[in-house]
């Protein structure tokens, strides 16, 4: 004999709990829109604090004329008409520009001694150590300690050369020698930090790649250009976008060896020049002008890298 099941209970909703659940679903909901704007709160104002209103405060104050404290008097690109019109300003970029040469000198450099501290010899935590160690000294204690050793009469470099009949100039006293002696402690400072990415990079690299490539009868030169090189490439790209910024804000070195822009201004870099012009002038309008120049320079520059970057990514499947 058949059974038949009972009927489901039907639960039947009133206007009254329709509505009283529709306002517990507002508000739960009105809580989370809550929380979700407390959390986007705090990076948006950071970001308008930090970002935002400094950059329209500092385009607005480019078309002053401004000292720094007292009342600003707008007037219009009459800083950015000087700015063309200042050979000075033209000398600080092109030195800014030079020392740019030290980019490629030091991540060559860098690469050579990851290379050479990734294989298996003695001394090798050590050496890491010991070129690791000028990124985190203080860059004044070293700009004076290469600005003595830069000394024409009794530094250290040229008592080095002597060793081997080469009568040094005096570096930091000459136009000519000025800006290179620069550029090797620049690159002597930084070379530390870019070796350490390096050879992380290196050491990521299968070695199922590298024992194929043998196999193949691949010889030492063909496994880095083949290998190496591409696999390193994004460190590489890193190391040159972050290197000209760095590079194009370079001031500490500036002032602290060669305090009044070296002979004939043939150190001066741009940051230095906007530095003086800022606070020894007090010309902070017109300061502001070469600074958002700048800035827009480095920011070409630097989205001319990515679009590089892009055309040549590498990758293995």
């Amino acid at each position: 004999m058949a059974t038949t099941a009972p009927p489901a209970e039907t639960t039947t909703w009133s206007k009254e709990d329709a509505k009283a659940a529709k306002k517990r679903s507002r508000r739960m909901h009105r809580k989370e829109h809550g929380w979700a704007a407390a959390f986007m709160a705090a990076p948006v104002l950071g970001w308008v604090a930090f970002l935002l209103f400094p950059m329209g405060f500092s385009i607005y104050a480019s078309l002053t004329n401004w000292n720094g404290i007292g009342k600003m008097t707008f007037i219009g690109f009459d800083n950015y008409v000087l700015l063309v019109k200042d050979p000075y300003f033209w000398k600080a970029l092109w030195n800014t520009v030079f020392y740019m040469i030290g980019i490629p000198i030091g991540l060559a450099i860098s690469l050579a001694l990851a290379l050479a501290l990734s294989r298996k010899i003695r001394g090798r935590t050590f050496f890491r150590t010991v070129y690791y160690i000028p990124v985190i000294s203080s860059l004044a204690a070293i700009a004076i300690l290469w600005q003595w050793a830069y000394n024409g009469d009794f530094g250290l470099v040229n008592q080095a050369l002597a060793l081997v009949g080469i009568d040094g100039p005096n570096w930091l006293a000459d136009s000519t020698w000025a800006k290179p002696a620069i550029i090797i402690m620049a690159v002597w400072k930084g070379m530390g930090y870019s070796m350490l990415l390096y050879l992380a990079a290196v050491q990521a690299v299968p070695r199922s790649l590298y024992e194929a490539a043998s196999l193949d009868g691949a010889n030492g030169w063909k496994k880095f250009t083949k290998i190496t090189w591409p696999m390193v490439q994004p460190v590489t790209f890193f190391l040159v976008v972050t290197n000209i910024i760095g590079g194009s804000m370079i001031f500490t070195e500036i002032n602290i060896m060669t305090p009044t822009g070296g002979p004939e201004w043939s150190t001066a870099s741009l940051v230095w020049y906007i530095w003086n012009k800022a606070f020894r002038n007090l010309q902070m309008g017109y300061a502001t002008a070469m600074a958002l120049v700048l800035g827009i320079l480095v920011l070409i520059v630097t989205a001319i890298q990515f679009r590089i970057n892009r055309a040549n990514e590498f990758s293995i499947d």
